[in-house]
């Protein structure tokens, strides 16, 4: 059963900090121009998923997808489900709507909005066919790691909006990160590690921008792969 009384006492501190990265003109008018089609406004209401897009489909929701790069590729290349990107960063959101218009897909939306807040109330209990978490923020000072989005309260809630056979994909180049993320995912007794450890690379996952950077600087992704039971 979920704690809910660690869910809000993780809800309380925040997973992000927002950056002051500077929004262009093209991402400042592919908000203004197109905001409305693609951002869905954070709501004390549950979403209707099945009423969100042209096509019901399973619904996939990422968290934190910076600016977007493999956010796109996913949602084109994997047309058998929709997909959520939930993103604080306005440069992120504009150049997601972006690409979302250039390709012409129509089955993703976005809300800018934290995402622990999202889930608390826009998400229903069973109601997500799996999860992408890519590279999320390490809070690698141990005084930090109260803020990672990783931590028990918020796996919890994780886990209890995930439907039967839904799955978690979380990839990091943090060792400690991955190992501490691994040791509590594997302690849920409603979850099932879909390999021994870490998992292989998902043949189907772009390269996110951070990724690009680890690899440049000799650092290896962590990858796990876990299912609800």
């Amino acid at each position: 059963m979920m704690d809910t009384k660690k869910v809000e006492t993780s809800a309380l501190i925040k997973t992000f900090v927002i950056r002051s990265g500077r929004m262009t003109d093209a991402q400042k008018k592919a908000i203004e121009d197109f905001g409305p089609e693609y951002i869905l406004p954070f709501s004390l209401a549950p979403l209707e998923p099945a009423a969100l897009f042209p096509v019901p489909r399973p619904l996939v929701m990422e968290i934190g997808f910076g600016m977007g790069l493999a956010t796109w590729q996913i949602a084109r290349d994997r047309p058998g489900f929709n997909y959520l990107g939930v993103e604080v960063h306005g440069p992120g959101v504009g150049k997601l709507i972006m690409e979302l218009r250039d390709k012409a897909l129509d089955n993703l939306k976005i809300v800018q909005h934290d995402a622990v807040e999202v889930l608390k109330t826009m998400i229903l209990a069973g109601s997500l066919a799996g999860y992408h978490i890519f590279y999320p923020d390490p809070w690698p000072k141990k005084r930090h790691h109260k803020r990672r989005l990783m931590r028990p309260g918020i796996v919890d809630l994780l886990i209890s909006r995930l439907s039967p056979g839904g799955y978690l994909y979380f990839v990091t180049d943090i060792e400690e990160y991955a190992n501490a993320t691994l040791g509590l995912l594997s302690s849920r007794p409603g979850l099932t590690n879909q390999y021994q450890g870490f998992a292989p690379r998902i043949t189907w996952r772009p390269e996110t921008k951070f990724e690009a950077r680890a690899t440049a600087e000799s650092r290896s992704a962590f990858e796990l792969y876990f299912t609800k039971v």
